[in-house]
């Protein structure tokens, strides 16, 4: 076959892929039990080739994408040889490529589609002799893999989002490649197992099974699909093009570092702890270094990013700066080195919590890296999430905010931005399904920073509880304001706050976790986006 890619065949298979991605994303939201993921859509679905590289993925969650690359490959270097046709594996490990224990991995091994299931070391032949298979053909030929947020998975708190956990274990269940479905058949009493045998065991096991089980079944259909693919072009083919993918992606990259320059940020966030980024651009060799030197060490609080979300979000921070339309994968890494201390907050080492690296500390660390490219304003840089449960309930949902300016674009009002892609559950659904009534929810007036290219606004969202439940909010920039960049002024802080049945109100901090009663309304002000350059008066 010729090793270079035809130009046409190149987009139809970027496509492809990508499309593939979007059927399994279809699946899984359609056969999903939890708000969670149902309405919620906190979920990612995306495919990985024979080594584990992320070949294309479906535009989900970027903090969930350019991580899963890493539990894949942690799979195939734990299981090796004993991965077979019908086993289906789960994993959770923010040690092993995970982000943080609510994002459940389950990962599916796709073989040649010569096989029947259950596979057989022999098939018939075109004149129906017995011959035996290639045992090449025995080993996983692709992955496929969705990660979905779980409503719970134990923990301390309602939710799996404590506020205030310190280790690991107080944030819920861990799983590490565990067979989650063994030639074909689902492991319920193993699984159901590890969901309770566990200081703080899961509050809702038949919701975390159902989920699992759409997992599955959206995995099976990514199967399928590639099963499919390689009948119709051959697997050489569909090979060579998940090579040529990444390669197109690696070029890309290089193409914009080609126009970077050197730079160097500092971030700090409410509880004082720093992320430091120093970006050195090669001219030379169209490469880049990322160093994260000088962040602070690993902490005491669960504000730790493992390794994994670290990667991913310098990942989504240089694809966002292609402007081609092409997939996020493992390519777009090539031609970047990272270097993460070990033992630092963006590089923790078990039994560290971090429940919140995963959706605060990844926001801050994508603005550190656009402010140290001065490209962009800070956003937010928080998810603003919000949990509330009891042992019959229990609800998650992050809360868009004000999004940065940048160079010749204000910033966009009331958006999910960066590391998160979900949605807010729809009124009607959330006062459905839970005892609570969406009181308000506004556009946050003028808190976006002022400047030549002003910041976006956050929102208001007024939350009234009908019965008790444990609430917690676990949220950033309540005491640094998201910079402005240029001149540009700083977005205005968060506000969390409890008005109580009485109209007394309680004011809380950047992480809290508060007793609700009936009648008690739980209150969020989210930032706005930082403001680019400071000459209002050269508006267009």
């Amino acid at each position: 076959m010729n090793l270079k890619p035809d130009p046409v065949r190149l987009e139809i298979f970027n496509n492809l892929y990508q499309f593939i991605a979007e059927q399994m994303g279809i699946v899984l939201q359609n056969t999903a039990m939890s708000v969670n993921i149902k309405e919620r859509l906190d979920f990612s679905c995306a495919i990985f080739d024979a080594s584990g590289s992320l070949v294309a993925n479906a535009p989900h969650i970027p903090v969930h994408l350019g991580s899963m690359s890493e539990s894949v490959r942690s799979l195939i270097k734990d299981k090796q040889d004993s991965i077979k046709p019908g086993n289906v594996y789960i994993s959770n490990n923010p040690y092993n490529g995970g982000t943080h224990l609510p994002d459940v991995t389950v990962i599916t091994p796709v073989f040649s589609p010569v096989f029947t299931f259950p596979p057989s070391p022999t098939r018939r032949g075109a004149g129906g002799e017995v011959e035996e298979i290639d045992k090449n053909l025995l080993k996983p030929i692709f992955y496929v893999a969705s990660r979905g947020h779980q409503a719970d998975i134990g923990g301390i708190t309602p939710g799996s989002m404590p506020p205030h956990s310190t280790t690991i274990e107080e944030e819920g269940i861990l799983f590490d490649n565990i067979l989650l479905v063994e030639s074909g058949i689902f492991q319920d009493k193993i699984i159901q197992k590890v969901l309770t045998n566990h200081q703080y065991p899961a509050r809702n096991i038949q919701q975390n099974i159902a989920d699992f089980k759409a997992q599955i079944a959206a995995n099976n259909r990514g199967l399928q699909e590639l099963q499919k693919m390689v009948e119709k072009y051959s697997l050489e083919v569909v090979q060579n093009y998940m090579q040529f993918v990444q390669d197109n992606a690696e070029e890309s990259v290089r193409k914009v570092i080609d126009v970077l320059q050197d730079g160097e940020f500092t971030v700090q966030l409410d509880n004082q702890a720093t992320i430091h980024s120093k970006i050195k651009i090669n001219k030379t060799t169209r490469g880049a270094i990322i160093d994260f030197t000088g962040t602070s060490p690993q902490l005491d609080n669960n504000f730790n990013a493992p390794f994994a979300i670290t990667q991913s979000v310098v990942l989504y921070v240089f694809r966002t700066l292609v402007k081609d339309n092409i997939p996020l994968n493992d390519g777009c890494l090539k031609p970047l080195q990272i270097i993460i201390p070990k033992g630092s907050m963006l590089n923790p080492q078990y039994p560290a919590a971090v429940v919140a690296g995963n959706v605060e500390t990844s926001q801050n660390i994508a603005n550190c890296l656009y402010g140290a490219l001065g490209i962009m304003a800070a956003s937010q840089g928080t998810m603003n999430n919000f949990t509330f449960g009891n042992k019959k309930y229990q609800y998650y949902e992050t809360i868009c905010g004000g999004s940065g300016a940048g160079k010749n674009y204000h910033g966009t009002d009331a958006v999910h931005t960066q590391m998160t892609n979900s949605r807010l559950t729809d009124p009607e659904v959330l006062e459905l399904r839970f005892p609570v009534l969406l009181e308000s929810f506004s556009i946050r007036k003028n808190s976006g920073g002022q400047g030549k290219y002003h910041g976006g606004n956050g929102v208001v969202r007024k939350v009234r509880f009908l019965e008790t439940m444990t609430a917690g909010i676990l949220s950033s920039s309540r005491v640094n304001s998201p910079f402005g960049l240029a001149g540009g002024e700083a977005g205005k802080t968060g506000k969390n706050y409890v008005t109580k049945k009485s109209g007394i109100s309680q004011q809380l901090n950047s992480t809290a976790t508060v007793q609700m009663q009936p009648g008690d309304t739980f209150v969020i002000e989210t930032p706005g986006g930082g403001a680019f350059g400071k000459d209002i008066t050269d508006l267009d």
